[in-house]
């Protein structure tokens, strides 16, 4: 029995990219607030690069309560979009093509949010990782931390609650 030959890794790497690029791109809001992606492997770091637009205190001068959270809740539902769709892009069963058309499958849904603010947000570059807690079928829970300069000192964090897509509607519109 013959075995099958592997994908070269630069193809399944082209596969990801794509299939990050398509669910970023795909969401206005994230592209207003310029909020990007670095990937490593499965794991997901949100960048949330610094604009003047992004201050709510022009006093201090401090990042918007609300562009916090947007940002804490984008980087979760992103990440656990991203896991519960990781066995479709490696095995290649999503169409990057049909992904970049627009074709995207249905994200989860907001729940419930809580966010602790831990200091002011500084006019600068911040980052954020979630982590899925729970996901079943129906529902997910996750944990998401952000920050800027030094990763033990965080400016905020959240756990949220998702409502997933049906199985039979979460691979496709």
């Amino acid at each position: 029995m013959a075995r099958t030959r592997p994908e070269p890794m630069q193809v399944v790497k082209q596969r990801r990219d794509a299939a990050l690029k398509a669910l970023v791109e795909g969401v206005p809001y994230i592209r207003f607030l310029g909020i990007e992606f670095d990937r490593r492997g499965d794991e997901l770091t949100g960048l949330l690069k610094f604009d003047d637009k992004l201050i709510g205190n022009p006093f201090l001068p401090a990042i918007h309560g609300g562009v916090t959270a947007a940002f804490l809740e984008t980087t979760s539902i992103i990440t656990l979009s991203w896991a519960y769709l990781w066995p479709d892009i490696e095995s290649g069963a999503i169409d990057t093509e049909k992904l970049a058309a627009g074709d995207l499958p249905r994200l989860p849904k907001t729940i419930d949010f809580t966010v602790d603010y831990l200091r002011s947000g500084l006019p600068r570059d911040a980052y954020a990782r979630a982590t899925v807690c729970r996901a079943g079928r129906r529902y997910a829970s996750v944990r998401v931390e952000a920050w800027q300069d030094n990763r033990d000192k965080l400016f905020a964090q959240a756990n949220g609650h998702f409502l997933m897509p049906p199985t039979d509607a979460s691979r496709s519109g």
